[in-house]
């Protein structure tokens, strides 16, 4: 995909990001070599970009009995159910990336219960799909099961809070045909090599 291809389908009008925003983009450029093309797209509104941030940061990064892993896992399965490119893309790159595995990566990607997961996180990612799909069919045998494999009911909180939070997220980028960056395609495709 080309750099100069547009980000979104809507024509938004720029604005001056706020001090802290730029440090927040400057960072993302030190760290990854690029700003997501999500942020930019929130871009247009600095009050709508801290709060995307903030959430999702939060979320993805913040306190959790679940691992960063895990969470990035929820995003996939979500983003897979609603068929999202732009964040089955990225979010696809993210398990690559903490799994160090881009066989593991990829099939989570595709078919999470044809994956090397445990029980456990399969059930986390059941109930996410379940939650995406089907929301008013959760009950309390979900919960139930989720707390027989070991998991808080804060923990089943972030399933929830990061299945939630992705499925909004699906949701604008389909509606705005969100363009993923370039450089997630080829990210952590390299597995590394057995130690002794």
């Amino acid at each position: 995909m080309s750099e100069s291809a547009p980000l979104t389908a809507l024509q938004l009008p720029e604005t001056e990001l706020d001090l802290e925003l730029r440090d927040y983009f400057r960072n993302c450029e030190e760290k990854r070599g690029f700003v997501p093309n999500v942020l930019k797209a929130y871009a247009f509104d600095n009050k709508k970009l801290k709060a995307f941030i903030d959430l999702s940061d939060d979320l993805m990064l913040g306190e959790s009995g679940l691992s960063r892993l895990e969470r990035e896992m929820i995003a996939v399965e979500v983003s897979a159910v609603n068929h999202c490119h732009y964040c089955l893309t990225a979010h696809g790159a993210a398990v690559r990336y903490r799994s160090k595995d881009p066989m593991l990566g990829d099939t989570v990607e595709h078919n999470y219960r044809a994956a090397s997961i445990t029980q456990k996180q399969k059930a986390m990612l059941d109930f996410a799909v379940k939650l995406t799909e089907a929301p008013d069919k959760i009950e309390n045998a979900d919960r139930d099961l989720l707390r027989q494999l070991g998991f808080s009911d804060r923990d089943i909180w972030d399933i929830a809070a990061v299945a939630a939070f992705f499925n909004m997220s699906n949701r604008l980028a389909g509606a705005v045909d969100m363009r993923p960056n370039a450089e997630y395609y080829g990210m952590a495709r390299t597995k590394p090599e057995k130690t002794a």
